[in-house]
């Protein structure tokens, strides 16, 4: 690589927008405009006296892509830059990244406060992995701050959320519990896929790592998986890297490049996504069938203040509940026509899924109780459409 015609040293004095566009560029001799995509798992030294350098860490490049790729390179500079971070990895998928930011700073003996409102994969990684490997885990209420201090045990050494919870967007306080892991010497992990870097920065509220399923907004066309955590310099290379480096879960440089050209219009895609949700929301609240509505940037969140607080917007999402259990919930989905059924979201396109027999569906009836995740409850992710067209299709579902 060449540092011709880059100039990123005052990036980080960019603002956001510019920094999905350009950040992290690097080009090659040829001076291409659009990033490249380095295709290429291993690289070539000048000498073999070069290569014992590289691996020892004292002549700086790439080794193995494995380990560290150009294309994957200006991913992760970009992301870090966008975060507000000091550095960056970027997993082959959200969960390899969040299983990575949690193991790798963890051992047998270790405690783990994890909230119980958690992504049905993530609280597989924190409740059923985990304890296979000595490592011991409470689970709390994320809203209480109360619990997460009362759970607080001397050998405590990583606290892990996510807010907007997925399915029920609960919000936690991230201030607090970043306070209260740095007050035991403990990490605080944030999943902040469903707020994106757009609308919420958990590293600015007290949170020490960062993770993202890049699959969702960040490529927000529904073309590839992806993941990247976000954290110190000292934590990415210290901690996180020795793990990374050893057990593989690397992004390909082609999801990367994809990842890469999204990130150039993520701010504006965000921003008519939430607008879109806004709308939508308010719509399903004055259905007669609808029996609750769940989003952030509403009043009538229990904890919209806390919300605002956090997130410049209400996000992407929306959870209701409609009347008729689980077969006119059924029903309502089978019915859309624009709105498609799919367990991803973040998406251009509207989907809903139904969270407690798909993406929660492993959970026990008592844990879905728990988190309040009925059989009448769905997940709608609001995407680009014009949202009239969203509300009228809504509202055909609803009286059919």
């Amino acid at each position: 690589m060449t540092d011709k015609n880059n100039k990123n040293n005052d990036a980080r004095s960019w603002r956001p927008q510019t920094q999905m566009v350009h950040g992290g560029t690097l080009r090659s001799q040829f001076g291409e405009t659009s990033e490249a995509i380095f295709a290429t798992s291993g690289y070539v030294y000048d000498s073999a006296e070069q290569a014992e350098a590289r691996f020892k860490g004292e002549d700086q490049g790439f080794q193995y892509s494995r380990f560290a790729n150009p294309t994957v390179a200006m991913f992760e500079q970009r992301m870090a830059l966008l975060e507000g971070a000091e550095a960056a990895f970027a997993t082959a998928t959200g969960m390899a990244g969040v299983t990575a930011a949690i193991l790798s700073q963890v051992s047998a003996g270790d405690h783990i406060v994890a909230a119980r409102a958690l992504f049905g994969s993530c609280r597989y990684v924190i409740e059923d992995l985990c304890p296979r490997f000595g490592i011991d885990v409470t689970l709390v209420d994320g809203a209480d701050n109360s619990a997460w201090e009362q759970a607080i045990q001397p050998n405590t050494k990583a606290f892990f959320l996510e807010t907007p919870s997925n399915p029920t967007l609960s919000i936690v306080d991230v201030a607090h519990v970043g306070k209260l892991a740095s007050s035991c010497g403990g990490q605080l992990v944030v999943d902040n896929v469903f707020a994106t870097p757009v609308l919420q920065k958990p590293l600015q509220q007290g949170a020490h790592v960062v993770v993202y399923s890049a699959t969702k907004h960040i490529d927000g066309q529904g073309r590839c998986l992806g993941g990247v955590v976000l954290g110190t310099e000292t934590f990415i290379k210290e901690t996180l890297l020795p793990f990374v480096r050893n057990t593989g879960p690397a992004l390909s440089p082609f999801n990367a490049w994809i990842m890469l050209k999204s990130l150039e219009t993520l701010d504006l895609r965000i921003q008519q996504h939430c607008s879109n949700t806004e709308h939508v929301a308010n719509f399903l609240a004055a259905q007669p069938d609808v029996e609750n509505v769940l989003f952030p940037g509403r009043s009538d969140h229990p904890q919209h203040t806390l919300a605002m607080q956090q997130m410049t917007r209400g996000g992407t999402m929306i959870a209701f509940t409609v009347k008729g259990g689980k077969d006119a919930a059924f029903q309502l989905m089978n019915s859309l026509e624009i709105i498609k059924i799919s367990n991803n979201l973040g998406d251009a396109k509207s989907l809903i899924t139904h969270p407690s027999t798909t993406t929660h569906q492993r959970l026990s009836l008592e844990a879905r109780a728990e988190l309040d995740i009925s059989d009448n409850m769905l997940r709608l992710s609001v995407g680009l459409e014009d949202s009239q067209d969203l509300c009228e299709d809504l509202a055909r579902a609803l009286t059919r």
